[in-house]
């Protein structure tokens, strides 16, 4: 059964899509859910399932359960185009890998209907970022991790999820949308596991000069310090590699600045020189 969405009274910071699939071609789409999220809250969801007009596997139907009784009467993909085109054309659009747009793509194509034009942002790819240490970013790992309720592989539920690590990576690391949307490729090491205790317990460190899978970031977070990839809100320190390329001007760079704004604002965020730190710090087991 279809599920009207509810109109939200302000437009979505973004929205969220996934799909489930009757069979191994991609443009099989069977159920899709949509969820739209503003200032970190839902306020709108779309669900139904969808006639793929296609035969269904065995294995997809052990994976989500939908089998083609389940879409008698349902909806076929041509016919719900432009309720998913009004949810998602100009708009950020999350989806948990890019499965999502490539199945939607398809879809388009074989329906003969005008592509989706959106913004994609990968929550994949912002929950590597935000959470470097984890062991997995499939979905089911991050929503146990998270503590988010979760009922795996089926849309509605999986759009949730996948909405909820946005608004838990942007709460974790300070970084706003946009700043997800933005490639990352000066950072593209994993941050070290800060250890279990130590003198920088606690804090939350973003590395100018340096990478954070390298020589410095190490130490710091054999110190406790947990690694940060760039400056957010709940960074505390920002620490000025000793070997950065910037020179005299690295109070230019952008990472500086945002900073030097936070800790104007009132932030507790301190900027501080790596060989200051490592002065003050002393003897530790985080040597280089």
């Amino acid at each position: 059964m279809t599920q009207p969405a509810t109109v939200p009274a302000t437009a979505p910071d973004f929205v969220v899509v996934d799909v489930e699939t009757a069979c191994s071609r991609v443009s099989s789409i069977c159920q899709i859910g949509i969820v739209g999220f503003k200032d970190g809250v839902e306020v709108f969801a779309y669900e139904t399932l969808v006639d793929p007009l296609d035969h269904f596997s065995s294995f997809n139907t052990r994976i989500h359960g939908i089998s083609c009784d389940h879409v008698v009467g349902a909806p076929t993909f041509g016919d719900i185009h432009a309720i998913v085109d009004e949810h998602l054309a100009g708009r950020i659009t999350v989806a948990h890998s890019f499965f999502d747009k490539g199945a939607l793509g398809a879809a388009c194509a074989i329906h003969e209907r005008a592509g989706i034009e959106t913004t994609w942002l990968d929550s994949v790819r912002v929950a590597k970022r935000a959470w470097p240490e984890l062991p997995s970013h499939r979905l089911n790992v991050l929503t146990k991790f998270l503590g988010v309720r979760h009922k795996h592989h089926d849309a509605l539920s999986d759009a949730r999820a996948a909405g909820m690590v946005i608004v838990r990576a942007i709460e974790h690391t300070g970084i706003e949308l946009a700043g997800w949307l933005s490639p990352n490729t000066a950072r593209r090491g994993q941050a070290p596991k800060p250890a279990a205790s130590g003198p920088l317990k606690g804090d939350r460190i973003a590395i100018l000069g340096a990478p954070r899978d390298g020589t410095l970031a190490r130490y710091l977070a054999a110190a406790g310090a947990r690694i940060m990839s760039s400056v957010g809100t709940t960074t505390t320190k920002l620490v000025i590699s000793d070997d950065q390329p910037f020179g005299r001007f690295v109070t230019a760079h952008a990472d500086c600045r945002q900073a030097e704004a936070l800790r104007l604002g009132g932030a507790p965020i301190e900027i501080v020189a790596e060989r200051d730190l490592r002065r003050r710090m002393g003897p530790t087991d985080g040597h280089g």
